[in-house]
Protein backbone atom coordinates (compact mmCIF):
# COMPACT_ATOMS: atom_id res chain seq x y z
CA UNK A 1 0.00 0.00 0.00
CA UNK A 2 2.92 2.39 0.76
CA UNK A 3 4.11 2.15 -2.85
CA UNK A 4 0.62 2.90 -4.17
CA UNK A 5 0.31 5.87 -1.82
CA UNK A 6 3.41 7.39 -3.38
CA UNK A 7 1.70 7.67 -6.77
CA UNK A 8 0.57 11.14 -7.89
CA UNK A 9 -2.96 12.28 -7.07
CA UNK A 10 -4.02 12.21 -10.71
CA UNK A 11 -3.27 8.50 -10.98
CA UNK A 12 -4.80 7.65 -7.60
CA UNK A 13 -8.03 9.40 -8.58
CA UNK A 14 -8.20 7.29 -11.74
CA UNK A 15 -7.86 4.19 -9.56
CA UNK A 16 -10.61 5.39 -7.22
CA UNK A 17 -12.88 6.11 -10.18
CA UNK A 18 -12.70 2.42 -11.14
CA UNK A 19 -14.21 1.21 -7.85
CA UNK A 20 -17.82 -0.08 -8.08
CA UNK A 21 -19.59 2.50 -5.91
CA UNK A 22 -19.01 5.64 -3.90
CA UNK A 23 -19.18 3.55 -0.72
CA UNK A 24 -15.99 1.74 -1.79
CA UNK A 25 -14.36 5.05 -2.68
CA UNK A 26 -15.11 6.67 0.69
CA UNK A 27 -13.90 3.59 2.57
CA UNK A 28 -10.38 4.23 1.25
CA UNK A 29 -10.09 7.21 3.60
CA UNK A 30 -9.33 4.69 6.37
CA UNK A 31 -6.17 3.46 4.65
CA UNK A 32 -3.90 6.29 5.74
CA UNK A 33 -3.68 10.06 6.06
CA UNK A 34 -2.59 10.18 2.42
CA UNK A 35 -6.06 8.88 1.45
CA UNK A 36 -8.14 10.73 4.04
CA UNK A 37 -9.42 13.49 1.76
CA UNK A 38 -8.53 12.14 -1.66
CA UNK A 39 -12.00 10.63 -2.18
CA UNK A 40 -13.51 14.14 -2.21
CA UNK A 41 -11.90 14.81 -5.59
CA UNK A 42 -12.83 11.60 -7.42
CA UNK A 43 -14.41 12.50 -10.82
CA UNK A 44 -16.83 9.55 -10.98
CA UNK A 45 -19.57 9.03 -8.38
CA UNK A 46 -21.81 5.94 -8.31
CA UNK A 47 -24.53 5.58 -5.68
CA UNK A 48 -26.33 2.24 -5.63
CA UNK A 49 -28.84 1.47 -2.89
CA UNK A 50 -28.80 -2.23 -3.82
CA UNK A 51 -25.05 -2.55 -3.25
CA UNK A 52 -24.33 -4.67 -0.16
CA UNK A 53 -28.01 -4.29 0.89
CA UNK A 54 -27.79 -1.13 3.01
CA UNK A 55 -30.62 0.04 5.26
CA UNK A 56 -32.63 3.07 4.15
CA UNK A 57 -31.50 5.48 6.87
CA UNK A 58 -27.82 4.65 6.59
CA UNK A 59 -27.77 4.85 2.76
CA UNK A 60 -29.66 8.15 2.63
CA UNK A 61 -27.37 9.67 5.26
CA UNK A 62 -24.30 8.38 3.40
CA UNK A 63 -25.38 10.02 0.13
CA UNK A 64 -26.15 13.29 1.90
CA UNK A 65 -22.79 13.48 3.64
CA UNK A 66 -20.53 12.22 0.85
CA UNK A 67 -22.21 14.10 -2.00
CA UNK A 68 -22.33 17.42 -0.20
CA UNK A 69 -18.69 17.10 0.93
CA UNK A 70 -17.46 16.25 -2.54
CA UNK A 71 -15.23 19.02 -3.90
CA UNK A 72 -14.17 18.08 -7.45
CA UNK A 73 -14.72 21.11 -9.72
CA UNK A 74 -15.99 18.84 -12.52
CA UNK A 75 -17.89 15.58 -12.08
CA UNK A 76 -17.28 13.49 -15.18
CA UNK A 77 -19.96 10.92 -14.29
CA UNK A 78 -22.68 10.90 -11.63
CA UNK A 79 -24.75 7.71 -11.47
CA UNK A 80 -27.74 7.12 -9.19
CA UNK A 81 -29.03 3.54 -9.18
CA UNK A 82 -32.02 3.07 -6.93
CA UNK A 83 -34.12 0.09 -5.96
CA UNK A 84 -36.93 0.47 -3.44
CA UNK A 85 -35.39 1.92 -0.28
CA UNK A 86 -35.03 5.55 -1.41
CA UNK A 87 -38.00 7.89 -1.37
CA UNK A 88 -38.96 10.27 -4.14
CA UNK A 89 -38.20 13.20 -1.80
CA UNK A 90 -34.63 11.98 -1.29
CA UNK A 91 -34.01 11.62 -5.00
CA UNK A 92 -35.45 15.07 -5.76
CA UNK A 93 -33.18 16.63 -3.13
CA UNK A 94 -30.10 14.95 -4.64
CA UNK A 95 -31.12 16.06 -8.13
CA UNK A 96 -31.39 19.67 -6.97
CA UNK A 97 -27.89 19.34 -5.52
CA UNK A 98 -26.64 17.97 -8.82
CA UNK A 99 -28.02 21.09 -10.53
CA UNK A 100 -25.39 23.16 -8.75
CA UNK A 101 -22.48 20.99 -9.84
CA UNK A 102 -20.60 20.83 -13.14
CA UNK A 103 -21.77 17.35 -14.14
CA UNK A 104 -20.86 15.98 -17.60
CA UNK A 105 -22.69 12.64 -17.46
CA UNK A 106 -25.79 11.97 -15.34
CA UNK A 107 -27.57 8.62 -14.98
CA UNK A 108 -30.77 8.26 -12.96
CA UNK A 109 -31.80 4.62 -12.92
CA UNK A 110 -34.78 3.47 -10.87
CA UNK A 111 -35.19 -0.31 -11.02
CA UNK A 112 -38.98 -0.37 -11.28
CA UNK A 113 -41.76 2.20 -11.66
CA UNK A 114 -43.70 2.58 -8.40
CA UNK A 115 -47.18 4.06 -8.90
CA UNK A 116 -47.55 4.61 -5.15
CA UNK A 117 -44.33 6.59 -4.80
CA UNK A 118 -43.21 7.60 -8.31
CA UNK A 119 -39.95 9.49 -8.77
CA UNK A 120 -40.74 12.98 -10.07
CA UNK A 121 -37.62 14.74 -11.28
CA UNK A 122 -37.40 18.46 -10.51
CA UNK A 123 -37.84 20.93 -13.37
CA UNK A 124 -34.51 22.53 -12.55
CA UNK A 125 -32.75 19.41 -13.89
CA UNK A 126 -33.45 20.41 -17.49
CA UNK A 127 -34.10 24.12 -17.22
CA UNK A 128 -30.45 25.08 -16.89
CA UNK A 129 -29.36 23.59 -13.58
CA UNK A 130 -27.32 20.88 -15.32
CA UNK A 131 -26.47 22.93 -18.37
CA UNK A 132 -23.01 21.35 -18.77
CA UNK A 133 -24.40 17.86 -19.33
CA UNK A 134 -23.07 15.94 -22.32
CA UNK A 135 -24.86 12.67 -21.48
CA UNK A 136 -28.20 12.19 -19.71
CA UNK A 137 -29.80 8.80 -19.05
CA UNK A 138 -33.09 8.43 -17.17
CA UNK A 139 -35.05 5.25 -16.42
CA UNK A 140 -38.45 4.84 -14.70
CA UNK A 141 -39.21 8.41 -13.69
CA UNK A 142 -41.74 11.21 -14.26
CA UNK A 143 -40.83 14.46 -15.98
CA UNK A 144 -42.73 17.65 -15.24
CA UNK A 145 -43.29 20.78 -17.30
CA UNK A 146 -43.04 24.46 -16.51
CA UNK A 147 -44.66 26.44 -19.30
CA UNK A 148 -42.91 29.65 -18.22
CA UNK A 149 -39.35 28.28 -18.16
CA UNK A 150 -37.20 27.18 -21.12
CA UNK A 151 -35.32 23.90 -21.41
CA UNK A 152 -31.58 24.37 -21.65
CA UNK A 153 -29.17 21.61 -22.77
CA UNK A 154 -26.59 23.45 -24.91
CA UNK A 155 -23.97 20.64 -24.79
CA UNK A 156 -26.12 17.51 -24.58
CA UNK A 157 -25.05 14.92 -27.17
CA UNK A 158 -26.50 11.67 -25.75
CA UNK A 159 -30.00 11.29 -24.29
CA UNK A 160 -31.63 8.05 -23.11
CA UNK A 161 -35.27 8.00 -21.97
CA UNK A 162 -36.44 4.56 -20.79
CA UNK A 163 -39.92 3.99 -19.35
CA UNK A 164 -40.55 7.68 -18.76
CA UNK A 165 -43.89 9.36 -18.15
CA UNK A 166 -44.11 12.78 -19.77
CA UNK A 167 -46.46 15.72 -19.24
CA UNK A 168 -47.56 15.49 -22.91
CA UNK A 169 -46.42 14.96 -26.47
CA UNK A 170 -45.85 18.70 -26.79
CA UNK A 171 -43.38 18.50 -23.91
CA UNK A 172 -41.38 15.86 -25.80
CA UNK A 173 -41.17 18.16 -28.83
CA UNK A 174 -40.11 21.03 -26.58
CA UNK A 175 -37.46 18.91 -24.84
CA UNK A 176 -35.84 17.58 -28.02
CA UNK A 177 -36.02 20.88 -29.91
CA UNK A 178 -33.87 22.44 -27.18
CA UNK A 179 -31.11 19.87 -27.54
CA UNK A 180 -29.38 21.63 -30.42
CA UNK A 181 -26.29 19.39 -30.64
CA UNK A 182 -27.94 16.07 -29.77
CA UNK A 183 -26.40 13.17 -31.71
CA UNK A 184 -27.60 10.01 -29.91
CA UNK A 185 -31.17 9.36 -28.73
CA UNK A 186 -32.64 6.23 -27.12
CA UNK A 187 -36.38 6.07 -26.41
CA UNK A 188 -38.15 3.13 -24.78
CA UNK A 189 -41.83 3.88 -24.43
CA UNK A 190 -43.88 2.53 -21.55
CA UNK A 191 -47.60 2.11 -21.03
CA UNK A 192 -49.57 5.26 -20.22
CA UNK A 193 -46.65 7.60 -20.90
CA UNK A 194 -49.08 10.41 -21.90
CA UNK A 195 -47.65 10.60 -25.43
CA UNK A 196 -49.76 9.56 -28.40
CA UNK A 197 -47.37 10.75 -31.12
CA UNK A 198 -43.69 10.83 -30.17
CA UNK A 199 -42.14 13.47 -32.42
CA UNK A 200 -38.39 13.55 -33.02
CA UNK A 201 -37.29 16.69 -34.86
CA UNK A 202 -33.53 16.93 -34.34
CA UNK A 203 -31.42 18.09 -37.31
CA UNK A 204 -28.13 17.09 -35.60
CA UNK A 205 -29.22 13.55 -34.67
CA UNK A 206 -26.95 10.74 -35.94
CA UNK A 207 -28.11 7.68 -33.97
CA UNK A 208 -31.70 6.84 -33.01
CA UNK A 209 -33.08 3.83 -31.09
CA UNK A 210 -36.86 3.55 -30.70
CA UNK A 211 -38.59 0.79 -28.78
CA UNK A 212 -42.18 0.06 -27.89
CA UNK A 213 -42.78 -2.93 -25.67
CA UNK A 214 -44.75 -5.69 -27.37
CA UNK A 215 -48.54 -5.41 -26.89
CA UNK A 216 -48.11 -2.31 -24.72
CA UNK A 217 -49.56 0.52 -26.80
CA UNK A 218 -51.66 -1.54 -29.13
CA UNK A 219 -53.48 1.07 -31.24
CA UNK A 220 -52.85 2.66 -34.62
CA UNK A 221 -53.18 6.12 -33.04
CA UNK A 222 -49.79 5.79 -31.33
CA UNK A 223 -46.53 6.13 -33.17
CA UNK A 224 -43.40 8.05 -34.07
CA UNK A 225 -42.83 10.98 -36.41
CA UNK A 226 -39.18 11.46 -37.28
CA UNK A 227 -37.40 14.37 -38.92
CA UNK A 228 -33.65 13.77 -38.61
CA UNK A 229 -31.88 14.40 -41.93
CA UNK A 230 -28.40 13.68 -40.47
CA UNK A 231 -29.38 10.24 -39.17
CA UNK A 232 -26.76 7.52 -39.81
CA UNK A 233 -27.80 4.71 -37.46
CA UNK A 234 -31.44 3.72 -36.92
CA UNK A 235 -32.76 0.92 -34.66
CA UNK A 236 -36.47 0.37 -34.17
CA UNK A 237 -38.34 -2.28 -32.18
CA UNK A 238 -41.92 -1.40 -33.01
CA UNK A 239 -44.84 -3.74 -32.42
CA UNK A 240 -47.86 -1.49 -32.80
CA UNK A 241 -48.82 1.91 -34.18
CA UNK A 242 -47.01 3.79 -36.93
CA UNK A 243 -43.66 5.35 -37.71
CA UNK A 244 -43.31 7.97 -40.43
CA UNK A 245 -40.48 10.08 -41.77
CA UNK A 246 -40.99 13.73 -42.62
CA UNK A 247 -37.91 14.12 -44.85
CA UNK A 248 -35.40 12.11 -46.83
CA UNK A 249 -33.14 9.89 -44.71
CA UNK A 250 -30.41 9.47 -47.31
CA UNK A 251 -27.51 9.28 -44.82
CA UNK A 252 -28.56 6.11 -42.96
CA UNK A 253 -25.78 3.52 -43.22
CA UNK A 254 -26.90 1.06 -40.54
CA UNK A 255 -30.47 0.03 -39.72
CA UNK A 256 -31.99 -2.55 -37.37
CA UNK A 257 -35.70 -3.06 -38.00
CA UNK A 258 -37.84 -5.31 -35.78
CA UNK A 259 -41.43 -4.68 -36.79
CA UNK A 260 -44.91 -6.15 -36.86
CA UNK A 261 -46.29 -3.64 -39.36
CA UNK A 262 -45.30 -2.31 -42.77
CA UNK A 263 -46.36 1.27 -42.08
CA UNK A 264 -42.74 2.20 -41.46
CA UNK A 265 -41.32 1.52 -44.89
CA UNK A 266 -43.89 3.39 -46.93
CA UNK A 267 -42.27 6.72 -46.08
CA UNK A 268 -38.67 5.62 -45.74
CA UNK A 269 -37.38 7.67 -48.64
CA UNK A 270 -34.08 6.01 -49.43
CA UNK A 271 -32.64 2.57 -48.80
CA UNK A 272 -29.74 3.04 -51.20
CA UNK A 273 -27.47 4.38 -48.44
CA UNK A 274 -27.82 1.33 -46.15
CA UNK A 275 -24.52 -0.51 -45.67
CA UNK A 276 -25.52 -2.73 -42.73
CA UNK A 277 -29.06 -4.00 -42.24
CA UNK A 278 -30.83 -6.24 -39.72
CA UNK A 279 -34.42 -7.34 -40.39
CA UNK A 280 -37.07 -9.15 -38.38
CA UNK A 281 -40.32 -8.70 -40.29
CA UNK A 282 -43.62 -10.60 -40.60
CA UNK A 283 -44.25 -9.99 -44.32
CA UNK A 284 -42.18 -9.41 -47.41
CA UNK A 285 -44.77 -7.98 -49.80
CA UNK A 286 -44.62 -4.19 -50.25
CA UNK A 287 -41.65 -4.08 -47.90
CA UNK A 288 -40.17 -1.31 -50.02
CA UNK A 289 -41.06 0.06 -53.46
CA UNK A 290 -40.57 -2.33 -56.37
CA UNK A 291 -37.39 -1.57 -58.26
CA UNK A 292 -35.59 -0.21 -55.21
CA UNK A 293 -32.04 -1.43 -54.71
CA UNK A 294 -29.79 -1.66 -51.67
CA UNK A 295 -26.93 -0.44 -53.80
CA UNK A 296 -24.55 0.10 -50.84
CA UNK A 297 -25.51 -2.86 -48.64
CA UNK A 298 -22.54 -5.05 -47.67
CA UNK A 299 -23.77 -6.76 -44.48
CA UNK A 300 -27.21 -8.33 -43.99
CA UNK A 301 -28.67 -10.10 -40.97
CA UNK A 302 -32.15 -11.64 -41.07
CA UNK A 303 -34.05 -13.12 -38.14
CA UNK A 304 -35.64 -16.48 -38.94
CA UNK A 305 -38.37 -16.36 -36.28
CA UNK A 306 -41.06 -15.00 -38.62
CA UNK A 307 -43.22 -17.00 -41.01
CA UNK A 308 -41.98 -15.51 -44.27
CA UNK A 309 -38.30 -15.29 -43.51
CA UNK A 310 -37.31 -17.31 -46.60
CA UNK A 311 -39.22 -15.05 -48.98
CA UNK A 312 -37.89 -11.98 -47.20
CA UNK A 313 -34.34 -13.28 -47.55
CA UNK A 314 -34.68 -13.98 -51.27
CA UNK A 315 -36.13 -10.57 -52.02
CA UNK A 316 -33.39 -8.68 -50.20
CA UNK A 317 -30.67 -10.83 -51.78
CA UNK A 318 -32.10 -10.04 -55.21
CA UNK A 319 -31.94 -6.30 -54.47
CA UNK A 320 -28.47 -6.24 -52.85
CA UNK A 321 -25.90 -6.54 -55.67
CA UNK A 322 -22.86 -5.72 -53.48
CA UNK A 323 -23.63 -7.87 -50.43
CA UNK A 324 -20.50 -9.41 -48.89
CA UNK A 325 -21.68 -10.90 -45.59
CA UNK A 326 -24.94 -12.74 -44.81
CA UNK A 327 -26.07 -13.90 -41.36
CA UNK A 328 -29.24 -15.81 -40.48
CA UNK A 329 -30.20 -16.02 -36.82
CA UNK A 330 -33.31 -16.90 -34.86
CA UNK A 331 -33.01 -13.94 -32.51
CA UNK A 332 -36.47 -14.18 -30.93
CA UNK A 333 -38.78 -16.88 -29.69
CA UNK A 334 -40.92 -18.47 -32.36
CA UNK A 335 -44.52 -17.33 -32.65
CA UNK A 336 -45.80 -20.79 -31.67
CA UNK A 337 -44.59 -24.08 -30.24
CA UNK A 338 -44.21 -25.55 -33.71
CA UNK A 339 -40.98 -25.87 -35.64
CA UNK A 340 -39.72 -22.74 -37.33
CA UNK A 341 -42.38 -21.98 -39.94
CA UNK A 342 -41.93 -21.49 -43.65
CA UNK A 343 -44.45 -19.63 -45.76
CA UNK A 344 -44.12 -22.16 -48.58
CA UNK A 345 -43.09 -25.62 -47.29
CA UNK A 346 -42.47 -26.78 -50.86
CA UNK A 347 -40.00 -23.95 -51.36
CA UNK A 348 -38.57 -23.62 -54.82
CA UNK A 349 -35.36 -21.76 -55.41
CA UNK A 350 -35.50 -18.56 -57.49
CA UNK A 351 -35.45 -18.85 -61.25
CA UNK A 352 -32.36 -16.66 -61.37
CA UNK A 353 -29.43 -16.41 -58.97
CA UNK A 354 -29.09 -13.04 -57.18
CA UNK A 355 -26.15 -11.03 -58.43
CA UNK A 356 -24.53 -10.84 -55.00
CA UNK A 357 -24.19 -14.64 -54.83
CA UNK A 358 -22.35 -14.65 -58.12
CA UNK A 359 -20.05 -11.68 -57.66
CA UNK A 360 -19.62 -10.50 -54.05
CA UNK A 361 -20.83 -12.72 -51.14
CA UNK A 362 -17.78 -13.86 -49.13
CA UNK A 363 -19.08 -14.97 -45.71
CA UNK A 364 -22.23 -16.85 -44.70
CA UNK A 365 -23.19 -17.60 -41.10
CA UNK A 366 -26.23 -19.35 -39.67
CA UNK A 367 -26.90 -19.24 -35.92
CA UNK A 368 -29.42 -21.72 -34.45
CA UNK A 369 -29.57 -23.87 -37.57
CA UNK A 370 -31.91 -26.81 -36.84
CA UNK A 371 -31.77 -28.76 -40.06
CA UNK A 372 -35.43 -28.23 -41.04
CA UNK A 373 -36.29 -28.89 -44.68
CA UNK A 374 -36.53 -25.24 -45.73
CA UNK A 375 -33.24 -24.55 -43.95
CA UNK A 376 -31.53 -27.33 -45.86
CA UNK A 377 -32.88 -25.92 -49.13
CA UNK A 378 -31.60 -22.42 -48.35
CA UNK A 379 -28.12 -23.67 -47.37
CA UNK A 380 -27.92 -25.84 -50.49
CA UNK A 381 -28.98 -22.90 -52.67
CA UNK A 382 -26.36 -20.59 -51.17
CA UNK A 383 -23.62 -23.22 -51.46
CA UNK A 384 -24.50 -24.02 -55.08
CA UNK A 385 -24.73 -20.36 -56.09
CA UNK A 386 -22.12 -18.41 -54.11
CA UNK A 387 -19.17 -18.22 -56.46
CA UNK A 388 -16.94 -16.04 -54.23
CA UNK A 389 -17.80 -17.59 -50.85
CA UNK A 390 -14.73 -17.86 -48.60
CA UNK A 391 -16.21 -19.04 -45.31
CA UNK A 392 -19.48 -20.61 -44.16
CA UNK A 393 -20.21 -21.06 -40.44
CA UNK A 394 -23.14 -23.17 -39.22
CA UNK A 395 -24.12 -23.04 -35.56
CA UNK A 396 -26.33 -26.08 -34.96
CA UNK A 397 -29.16 -25.88 -32.43
CA UNK A 398 -31.18 -28.80 -31.10
CA UNK A 399 -33.88 -28.58 -28.46
CA UNK A 400 -33.33 -32.23 -27.49
CA UNK A 401 -29.51 -32.44 -27.68
CA UNK A 402 -29.90 -35.28 -30.17
CA UNK A 403 -26.32 -36.35 -30.97
CA UNK A 404 -27.35 -38.58 -33.86
CA UNK A 405 -29.28 -35.70 -35.44
CA UNK A 406 -26.30 -33.42 -35.09
CA UNK A 407 -23.97 -35.93 -36.73
CA UNK A 408 -26.47 -36.40 -39.56
CA UNK A 409 -26.64 -32.63 -40.14
CA UNK A 410 -22.85 -32.33 -40.12
CA UNK A 411 -22.52 -35.13 -42.65
CA UNK A 412 -25.12 -33.54 -44.95
CA UNK A 413 -23.45 -30.14 -44.82
CA UNK A 414 -19.94 -31.39 -45.50
CA UNK A 415 -21.13 -33.57 -48.35
CA UNK A 416 -23.10 -30.76 -50.01
CA UNK A 417 -21.66 -29.30 -53.19
CA UNK A 418 -20.12 -25.84 -53.06
CA UNK A 419 -19.58 -23.67 -56.09
CA UNK A 420 -16.67 -21.85 -54.52
CA UNK A 421 -13.62 -24.13 -54.23
CA UNK A 422 -12.08 -21.76 -51.68
CA UNK A 423 -15.03 -22.00 -49.27
CA UNK A 424 -14.15 -23.23 -45.78
CA UNK A 425 -16.99 -24.82 -43.83
CA UNK A 426 -17.00 -24.45 -40.04
CA UNK A 427 -19.51 -26.28 -37.85
CA UNK A 428 -20.24 -25.33 -34.25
Amino acid sequence: MDKISQLPDELLLKILAMLPTMKDVVDTMLLSKRWQFLWMMVPRLVYNDNYKNPKYGSFSLFVDRSFFRHEAPIIEALHFKFGSICSSEDIQAWMRSADKRCVRELTIQIDTFNDEDPVILPWSLYSGGCSMLVTLKICNAILVDDLDSPIHFPFLRTLSLESIKYPSGEFVKKLLSNCHVLENLVVEQCEADNVTIFTVVVPSLKSLVLETLENTLGTDDHGFVIDAPSLENFDIFHFSGFCTFENNMSKIVEAKLVLSTWKLWKKLSSIASFKRLYLCLPFFKDMYPAGSVFSSLVRLKICTCETEWVNLLMRVLKDSPKLRALKLHQCHFLRSNELRPCWNPAWNEPSSVPECLISSLETFKWVKYEGAEEEKEVVAFVFRSAKCLKKATINFHSKTNDTDKKLEVIKELFSSSRRSPACQLEFR
